[in-house]
């Protein structure tokens, strides 16, 4: 398999680690989403949304983070990601949602350049607006995961699983920006248990190959 990623990316950082926690090798290539190498003729014809990640897996081509992830967990049960029946796996995938859905996509970065460069905003503008919607998000994730019989050392259970796949880099994002994180003791308390894992840890930003 090989990921098409950028190193800071929410989206690849999340497959990076559901590879890792199903222990499986990739071959990663590197995607410079500020130098614009998301928009070459290569690789659009790979994804033509000019985003990542892209999963290439034998003659199959995934996009989407989410998407590849439930793919993963199909074609390699062993370690699963999602929990057995229905009603669990709904919450899981309601909490992943909250992240992937509600808060990521108000904060990527092709929104805040287009709030910085087309619409003029300066860089304590833009924080302020990135930080409003991570809070915003947050809050409710912390409501739904605090005090509830089905959250255990993880978001779901005593094992980690999709909803804290999407979880971390949404933190790694939110410690970019400064953003004050006490108001969650419960979602910090889950981030922390994840960065004890190998999986998390090895594929955080900064170890990446095309880290800068």
């Amino acid at each position: 398999m090989k990921l098409y990623g950028f190193f800071r990316s929410s989206a690849a950082f999340r497959v990076r680690i559901a590879l890792n926690l199903k222990g499986l090798d990739y071959e990663p290539a590197a995607i410079h989403l500020r130098r614009g190498e998301q928009r070459a003729p290569d690789f659009l014809k790979l994804n033509p949304q000019a985003l990542v990640p892209a999963l290439v897996d034998g003659e199959r081509v995934l996009t989407q983070s989410l998407a590849i992830i439930e793919y993963l967990d199909e074609r390699h049960p062993a370690v699963p990601l999602l929990p057995g029946t229905p009603e669990a796996r709904a919450r899981v995938r309601a909490l992943a949602q909250v992240i992937a859905c509600e808060i990521h996509p108000l904060g990527n970065l092709r929104v805040l350049q287009y709030l910085a460069k087309e619409l003029k905003q300066d860089e304590p503008t833009v924080q302020r607006w990135f930080n409003h919607w991570i809070a915003l998000g947050f809050g409710a994730f912390e409501s739904l995961i605090a005090g509830h019989p089905d959250t255990g050392r993880f978001c779901h259970g005593d094992r980690p699983g999709l909803a804290d796949v999407c979880l971390v880099p949404q933190v790694f994002n939110a410690k970019r920006y400064a953003l004050d994180l006490a108001p969650y003791p419960t979602l910090m308390r889950i981030f922390e248990t994840c960065m004890g894992l190998p999986a998390f840890e090895r594929a955080q930003p900064d170890r990446q190959p095309d880290a800068e």
